[in-house]
């Protein structure tokens, strides 16, 4: 069965001088339509100035979880290295209780060296955060279980990255959500090798929601076609400005009453 379109927005915590601008920027989004407010899992800015403002992520979800009433929220996505997993996870069944069973458990392996040097981790080679990622997922997995009480629902994992033998083995393995980077030549192909994944460890690749960046309008239909259905803006500090995420929305409620008609 198809999926219905939805559209994240990552409200980047960067060049925010004063949180009060990052606040205001998540109520425009879950007024604007919104399907779900991501920010992410850094502690520098990714562009612009690199000692610009910059806030942390997990502490704004708790944050973001008492805000909002319809939203899911989550980290696009939270740095695979940068905590302990079953911690990690307790963190995620905390926020979930308190956005009422709306978070999503984004995670992928790291990449941003300064990152991991400023903040004291060790930064380790590819394969190391790669692995590192396997081991957190289980762990993740086996807490997500012992804790009480328990996650208001089955907490969704969002796994970010696009490395066919490794990346999207654990995709296959653990993630009710993929998101990568790729134009529609890439998704396509990587489409099939993850169907390859989920054959081998036993799982249904179509129960994985794919999900981009929005690259506009033109390019979203391609991607639909593809088999993306959530498709997510990034948005960054200080203006916080919603003009493209208003499109994505708009397009999106274009979309939709056509796909269920043909559902009905």
């Amino acid at each position: 069965m198809s999926r219905p379109v939805r559209i994240g927005v990552q409200l980047q915590p960067q060049h925010a001088p004063e949180y009060a601008l990052i606040r205001d920027a998540v109520l425009r989004s879950e007024e604007a339509g919104v399907d779900i407010i991501f920010n992410w899992d850094h502690f520098f800015p990714l562009t612009g100035d690199p000692d610009g403002a910059h806030f942390e992520c997990w502490t704004m979800l708790g944050a973001w979880a008492e805000q909002t009433e319809r939203v899911e929220l989550g980290a696009l996505v939270t740095g695979g290295g940068y905590r302990n997993p079953d911690l990690l996870a307790d963190m995620a069944r905390t926020v979930d209780h308190i956005s009422g069973g709306r978070l999503i458990l984004g995670i992928g392996a790291g990449w941003f060296e300064r990152d991991y040097d400023e903040y004291g981790y060790e930064f380790g080679t590819p394969g190391t955060r790669l692995a590192l990622l396997k081991d957190s997922l289980a762990r993740i997995d086996a807490r997500l279980a012992k804790l009480n009480p328990p996650p208001v629902r089955e907490i969704p994992i969002l796994i970010g990255g696009g490395g066919e033998r490794k990346t999207l083995r654990l995709v296959a393995e653990y993630a009710d959500i993929w998101h990568s980077f790729a134009d529609v030549a890439t998704l396509t192909h990587k489409n099939k090798v993850l169907a390859e994944h989920a054959a081998q460890v036993g799982t249904d690749e179509s129960r994985i929601e794919r999900s981009v960046a929005w690259q506009g309008r033109d390019e979203a239909i391609a991607l639909h076609d593809a088999g993306a259905t959530l498709f997510t803006v990034g948005v960054s500090g200080p203006d916080y400005d919603l003009t493209e995420v208003r499109k994505a929305i708009e397009w999106r409620d274009d979309v939709n009453p056509t796909l269920l008609e043909g559902l009905a």
